[in-house]
């Protein structure tokens, strides 16, 4: 991989292979990780609560899928900036002054008094704890010491896994404890500690504003434009029924042109704000193509599995969050283990594992019937946990492989970038998926259910009886029937879509084993050594 012998003004000078990490340093990556959890975990938070925040600001479902759109489309668009931010402000200060407005921005959420305040609120939330994803993973690169970047790298893992599985949990909990706003101002208690964290344990540098002259900003437009565009293209789609509704077909062209620019721009420049020449390093290319495929299976399972769960189970938020909380608990104690085998056995093999599990998990899941609850969800949830921790620990290794020192910052912000992308991508596949095969079975169903049919004309005789036999009279009694009949050919039918969107993630992770081994050998460095290829 290309390096230059000598450190550009502002970039990032990493830990010396031999050198001791000192309190101040654990700390300040601690911190890191704290915002990196919150930012990730802030994604998914308003999913189990969305109902309730709804009935306060007197919207409708559809308009409120706009509260996580406008949140996830600013939060995309200011990682790939970050590279350039960091070297402007320094790490130190631009983590401590982006968590503080963080902060300010979700009170502001928890206080918004209608649907247009909440999804301005949101967007501001996105764009400034967006920064705090990639800078963990930075933080690990830059001041631990090789030795020591294993264990950093799986306490990222733990915040790009975790989060998106405990963010439903800890918002169905707070909601029905404390009322919807309390999952905005939880958000003060690990921000407070992160600022504290960074003010000690990190030194102050010099603000270069001079850089802000210098930077591509027809660039930074560009990917802007195109980003936002994809993500909207991809959160509002299957609402707006994808290309027949000119919206959809607006945004799709705006974030084509803005992709396509920005790749242009970037690799016509000398110094680019983020570097897209590290597409062109085949263990990045993989590491990058995987995360995305694993985002699609980490934010598809943490949107079907909860909405499986409201709609057919009916259970409550706190309910869907017991559910979902083993695909995180137990991550707690594999990564431990995960992060000591990383420097000794092929990173490869860990993975393969790793999403084998994932998928296997997914498999277990598409035997869905209308009984399925807790009990019969806790195995796939288990073991989903256990693989997922040796999922991103090891691409987190591939991505970073060998990646020079003033490049380390744009590699963090396209590796998580590409994860959150591929997560707006999942949920799109998955909720269009849901949507044309849940039409599909409900068609298949009806035709083997004909009104000719004597088990059919027996079924709507029973009900019939039913309903006289409660006092309504034998007309409204026949149409009711009718109707009781007719919700559970729909809920048959969505249930078979849930268990068609649970197979298609199920083979996605599978497959991805194939695409891992095109990656060079790699193993987490151990003592004062390097990771070989």
């Amino acid at each position: 991989m290309s390096s230059t012998t000598h450190t550009p003004r502002g970039a990032l000078v990493p830990a010396a292979a031999g050198q001791k990490v000192d309190l101040r340093t654990w700390v300040a990556v601690a911190a890191g990780m704290l915002g990196a959890f919150m930012a990730v975990l802030d994604i998914q938070i308003t999913n189990s609560s969305l109902k309730d925040i709804l009935g306060t600001l007197s919207a409708t479902q559809e308009e409120g899928s706009w509260i996580s759109t406008a949140y996830l489309c600013a939060e995309i668009v200011v990682i790939p900036l970050t590279a350039l931010l960091v070297r402007v402000f320094g790490m130190r200060g631009y983590m401590m002054s982006t968590t503080a407005l963080f902060l300010v921005f979700s009170t502001l959420c928890g206080g918004a008094w209608s649907l247009s305040s909440m999804i301005v609120f949101r967007m501001m939330q996105g764009f400034t704890g967006g920064a705090l994803i990639p800078m963990a993973m930075t933080l690990v690169m830059a001041k631990l010491p090789p030795s020591k970047r294993a264990i950093g790298m799986a306490i990222f893992g733990l915040t790009a896994t975790l989060a998106p599985t405990m963010g439903p949990t800890l918002g169905g909990y707070l909601s029905e404890l404390y009322g919807w706003p309390s999952i905005f101002y939880i958000n003060w208690v690990p921000g407070l500690l992160l600022i504290f964290g960074v003010w000690w344990g990190l030194d102050k540098e010099k603000v270069h504003l001079e850089f802000l002259a210098k930077a591509d900003w027809i660039g930074i437009a560009l990917m802007a434009t195109g980003l936002g565009s994809l993500t909207i293209f991809l959160e509002e789609g299957n609402s707006k029924d994808w290309f027949d509704s000119s919206f959809i077909i607006t945004f799709a062209a705006l974030a084509l042109f803005g992709i396509v620019g920005w790749v242009a721009t970037s690799l016509t420049r000398a110094e680019p704000f983020v570097n897209l020449r590290l597409y062109g390093e085949r263990n990045f290319l993989v590491a990058t193509v995987l995360s995305a495929c694993v985002g699609m299976g980490l934010y598809g399972a943490s949107f079907l599995l909860p909405l499986y769960l409201g709609q057919i189970a009916s259970y409550t938020p706190m309910q869907i969050g017991e559910v979902i909380m083993w695909a995180g608990l137990p991550q707690l104690f594999v990564m431990p283990f995960a992060a000591a085998l990383s420097s000794k056995v092929d990173n490869r093999i860990l993975c393969s594992i790793g999403l084998a599990m994932f998928g296997i998990s997914c498999l277990m899941n598409s035997n869905l019937d209308a009984t399925t609850g807790y009990d019969q969800l806790f195995w796939s949830q288990i073991v989903r946990a256990l693989g997922q921790p040796f999922i991103m620990l090891t691409l987190s290794n591939f991505a970073m492989q060998g990646i020079a020192p003033k490049d380390m910052s744009s590699a963090s912000s396209l590796f998580n970038m590409t994860r959150n992308l591929g997560g707006s991508v999942g949920i799109a596949l998955l909720a269009t998926a849901l949507t044309n095969r849940e039409h599909f079975h409900s068609a298949r169903l009806g035709e083997s259910i004909s009104s000719y049919a004597a088990p059919t004309q027996q079924r709507l005789e029973q009900l019939t009886s039913a309903f006289v036999a409660n006092g309504i009279d034998p007309v409204s009694a026949a149409n009711q029937a009718l109707a009781a009949l007719d919700r559970v050919v729909r809920r048959e039918s969505y249930i078979m879509a849930y268990n068609d969107g649970f197979v298609i993630m199920g083979f996605v992770l599978i497959g991805c084993i194939v695409v891992l081994w095109f990656a060079n050998k790699v193993k987490s460095p151990s003592g004062g050594g390097g990771g070989g290829h």
